[in-house]
């Protein structure tokens, strides 16, 4: 082959390669980008305060069940994960909202949410649920850690009288429960639910046609005295009942009032100064 003929030929091959690389590049640019995969939340993930570990649908029906949730509660889930508890809730009718610092299971709870056809009763917020309002909740929610609960207990403690406190599993250290269930079949983990009632804030001295009742109050126990005779007691939110001796003394209260009845019959009532 002569040289006019080798340039010709080396210009053929470069040509080729040069058409190859472009409709490679060409093919490469319209090439879809790799569709992201949908998130999936994994047991044992780890979160802001705890690591993420689903309640058992079976504990978290008997935890409303525990709290009574009806169309007329206003129910806080802290830490909601995937939602389910909230989407529990709100097909019982309850309003529903769930707070939680993961963006991902926060939009994850959302297309559960509707997938169930429950978004109207359904709210979920990427809040941090130590800076999150809960005071208007008639019912809360929890799987956290004790640690965790504990650092929420004052908060807690300053809700409405009656509001009921669930929690799988963990405790309130030196708060006692006022129920606790344990379930076993469908569930085989964690599968003990906690509840505790609110209770209204009664120390101190009260006036009463028997006399002056002084109160010390824990938590929802009471002890103290009615006139001369010692008195234990129990708050369950805002209904109080107090024994002194043989005679048993029941009412509600109503911030610095109380009003109920003593066994064997008859009224009682006690206000606060």
């Amino acid at each position: 082959m002569n040289a006019r003929g080798m340039v010709r030929r080396a210009g053929l091959t470069l040509g080729v390669c040069l058409l190859a690389v472009s409709a490679h590049a060409q093919a490469t640019a319209t090439q879809k980008p790799a569709e992201q995969q949908p998130f999936e939340p994994k047991v044992g993930q780890a979160g802001k305060d705890v690591v993420w570990v689903p309640t058992s649908q079976a504990l978290v029906d008997k935890m409303l069940d525990m709290a009574k949730v009806t169309p007329q509660d206003i129910v806080y889930d802290l830490g909601s994960g995937d939602g389910r508890t909230v989407i529990t809730a709100a097909k019982r009718g309850a309003t529903a909202t769930g707070i939680e610092y993961n963006p991902d299971m926060v939009e994850l709870s959302k297309k559960n949410a509707a997938k169930e056809g429950v978004t109207a009763k359904a709210t979920f917020m990427k809040a941090d649920l130590f800076e999150t309002d809960f005071s208007k909740a008639t019912v809360i929610t929890m799987f956290l850690l004790p640690d965790i609960n504990v650092k929420l207990r004052p908060k807690i403690l300053d809700l409405k009288p009656g509001t009921r406190i669930v929690s799988n599993s963990f405790t309130m250290e030196d708060w006692e429960d006022d129920f606790t269930e344990t379930i076993s079949g469908e569930c085989t983990s964690w599968c003990t639910a906690h509840m505790w009632i609110v209770p209204a804030k009664v120390g101190g001295t009260w006036t009463t046609p028997q006399g002056e009742l002084k109160l010390t109050q824990t938590y929802q126990k009471l002890s103290g005295t009615l006139g001369s005779a010692k008195v234990e007691g129990k708050m369950t939110g805002d209904q109080i009942t107090l024994t002194a001796g043989k005679t048993t003394y029941t009412g509600k209260v109503n911030g610095k009032s109380i009003q109920g009845t003593v066994s064997g019959g008859g009224a009682w009532t006690a206000t606060k100064g």
